[in-house]
């Protein structure tokens, strides 16, 4: 849901809603500043405990997205109780406390309602220097852009729920969503990205038009360098995609130029509305090569780069 932007007169509230950042930040001391969140969701995997796990790691992913550091989070419980029973309920909630806990975070309350359809998530408080939070504009002409998940996850998680999935790819698409974008996030404090902003429900073009549009620049991305999991292509072109896939395409028709050889299909992939995604940075070349590598060193996770940053055209994105 999308609020209009108003003016705030607190000066101590660095970002509000006027730019669709992450999350907003408030400022308590010189030193300190508040980063808070929220996000929950109904099931998109069958295992209890993997929906507890990416409902975290979803939530968990804006205050990494603002370069803060979780403290707290709340459960956000819809549930029926009489229905599903308390053993379901358990898992989803042990699965989020395990992932609060790799965070270095605590549950520490909540909230929940009887609701005969389930969904969980969290509320998540954080804390960041006043002058050390990223946002998601300041992308520059000259940068890269850098993206850190796959995507296709929306895809993926549609045709799981029409019992199109393999195991495997039912279990690597969960871990996918499941994995903190911590890792990321620590391996940015190495470098200066411009501008940082994570991958969810208005897809890789979406969340890249926001960026674009708000930074004043345009970006060029190369679509053979976008990482995409296993099976994605296969599962669209049977007409597998959600409806905020296509929502996000209809969107965007005015701001993205397509290369000619850029698919219908490929296009939907593009905009495919994710769940708990990676991190879309806008960096310095230079900056770029270094993260890449310190990611992948330390953490076993292979970031891609995938386009550029130049000065600002007609279009707010190119895919080539």
């Amino acid at each position: 849901m999308r609020l209009l932007p108003n003016k705030q007169s607190d000066p101590n509230l660095l970002l509000g809603i006027e730019h669709s950042d992450d999350g907003s930040i408030y400022k308590l001391t010189d030193d300190i500043a508040l980063v808070q969140s929220v996000d929950f969701f109904t099931p998109i995997v069958d295992d209890p405990y993997m929906f507890g796990q990416i409902a975290a790691a979803n939530a968990l992913s804006d205050i990494y997205a603002m370069g803060g550091e979780p403290k707290t989070v709340l459960n956000i419980v819809a549930y029926p109780i009489k229905d599903l029973g308390h053993d379901i309920l358990a898992n989803i909630l042990q699965g989020s406390s395990d992932k609060v806990s790799e965070a270095n975070a605590h549950v520490v309350g909540g909230h929940s309602i009887d609701d005969r359809e389930p969904k969980f998530g969290l509320s998540v408080t954080g804390i960041v220097h006043p002058s050390k939070y990223y946002k998601n504009i300041g992308a520059r002409p000259g940068d890269t852009l850098v993206l850190t998940k796959p995507i296709g996850i929306g895809i993926l998680t549609t045709a799981l729920k029409q019992g199109l999935l393999t195991k495997q790819q039912i279990d690597e698409t969960s871990q996918i969503m499941a994995t903190l974008n911590k890792y990321a996030a620590e391996s940015l404090t190495h470098v200066q990205p411009n501008a940082v902003t994570d991958i969810t429900g208005f897809g890789l073009l979406g969340h890249a038009f926001e960026m674009a549009d708000g930074s004043d620049v345009s970006f060029v991305i190369d679509y053979k360098n976008v990482p995409l999991i296993p099976g994605t292509k296969q599962l669209a072109e049977q007409q597998i995609i959600p409806a905020g896939s296509k929502m996000n395409h209809l969107w965007l028709k005015d701001d993205v130029e397509y290369g000619e050889n850029i698919s219908n299909i490929d296009q939907m992939i593009l905009c495919d509305a994710i769940t708990s995604g990676g991190l879309l940075i806008s960096m310095p070349k230079e900056d770029a090569a270094l993260f890449k590598d310190h990611l992948q060193t330390n953490f076993s996770i292979q970031a891609m780069m995938i386009g550029e940053v130049v000065e600002k055209q007609e279009k707010a994105i190119y895919i080539k």
